[in-house]
C-alpha cells in the first residue's frame, strides 16, 4: 500500500484571482510582510500497490485526466 500527495498549482503567468483576494486582505490586516499569495489543491491518494514506479505513472495519468487542468496548471507527486 503506497501513500502519495498531489499538489496542483496554476502554472507560472497563470491569473490567480483567489489568490491576489487573499494577498490584498492580507494587505489590508496590516501584514506588509507578505509579498505574493497563490493557491493550489492538495489530493492525498492511497494505491493498493507496492511498485513506486508504477504508482507514480498511475498517479500522473489521473493527474492529467482528472485532477490538474494541464492547460493552466502544474503538478507536484510525492510518493511515499
Amino acid at each position: 500500500m503506497l501513500s502519495a500527495k498531489v499538489t496542483v498549482v496554476f502554472k507560472e503567468g497563470v491569473l490567480d484571482p483567489q489568490g491576489k483576494t487573499i494577498f490584498n486582505a492580507l494587505q489590508d490586516l496590516g501584514y506588509n510582510s507578505v509579498k505574493s499569495v497563490s493557491t493550489g489543491k492538495v489530493f492525498n491518494l492511497r494505491l493498493d500497490k507496492n511498485d513506486r514506479q508504477e504508482a507514480e505513472r498511475e498517479i500522473s495519468e489521473i493527474c492529467q485526466k482528472l485532477l490538474a487542468n494541464p492547460v493552466i496548471e502544474d503538478y507536484r507527486i510525492e510518493v511515499e
